[in-house]
């Protein structure tokens, strides 16, 4: 290791754990006095480089709906879960993962029909300042002005990580009975479910400026449920968003 040779060929050749020859080469420096290199970072917050604007808009969509970051002494990433069967979208998350941050290792972990792609950097709490205990929908949820400002240039993409995220595209149905003959009509809709009032208000709001009408659908005495079904919104999304795949 000290000739330079990569932690993982090490870890291969001894049959050895990655993190154990990880904290080998740690105790090893730390014994002779040698500072640990200092790992790069990308993070546009903190070095002042500019971020991928759409890439960021999607990926804040992406983890209002289904993501959480960890952040402890020796831990730190975000994750983003997806079903396993819309490889489409867990390609995209990864996609927008890397545009906003190259530098973090980032991994999927397969587990019951679920895809958690993983990035790994203590950074991500400075991209998504709405990180803290407890669940999302149980403390307030707000953007700072920067975010504001992103997501009001880059609207779809925002609108496109909420759906994928915490959204479907749906085909119902109805009948009606035209000169005395019932029949069956067909429309698509697209809702979106979130328990957080201020995630929904976010949702609402986006639609609110690209004026797109849309209504409460409310379930069991909850409001959970937002719906878009007026024929042109539904054309409007589907050239921006579509489907889940």
């Amino acid at each position: 290791m000290r000739s330079g040779v990569p932690n993982h060929v090490v870890a291969k050749k001894l049959g050895a754990p990655l993190g154990t020859v990880s904290w080998w080469r740690h105790e090893d420096r730390k014994k002779r006095g040698e500072p640990s290199p200092q790992r790069t970072s990308d993070c546009p917050r903190c070095t002042g480089e500019p971020v991928d604007h759409e890439a960021y808009s999607y990926l804040l969509g992406l983890y209002l709906g289904d993501g959480h970051i960890v952040s402890r002494k020796k831990q730190h990433h975000l994750s983003i879960f997806c079903t396993a069967s819309w490889t489409g979208l867990v390609d995209e998350a990864e996609k927008a993962m890397r545009d906003v941050m190259a530098h973090p290792r980032v991994r999927r972990r397969y587990r019951n029909g679920c895809v958690e792609v993983k990035s790994f950097t203590k950074h991500w709490v400075c991209l998504f300042p709405q990180h803290g205990p407890g669940k999302k929908h149980e403390r307030a949820i707000a953007l700072e002005a920067w975010q504001q400002e992103i997501v009001d240039a880059h609207p779809w993409e925002f609108l496109c990580g909420l759906v994928h995220s915490d959204g479907c595209r749906v085909t119902n149905w109805t009948t009606k009975v035209v000169r005395g003959e019932r029949k069956r009509y067909e429309y698509p809709r697209y809702f979106f479910t979130n328990t957080s009032d201020d995630i929904r208000q976010l949702y609402t709001d986006t639609l609110d400026r690209l004026g797109i009408t849309w209504t409460h659908c409310t379930r069991g005495g909850k409001p959970f449920n937002i719906s878009v079904a007026r024929r042109a919104d539904v054309a409007l999304m589907d050239e921006h968003i579509g489907p889940k795949h």
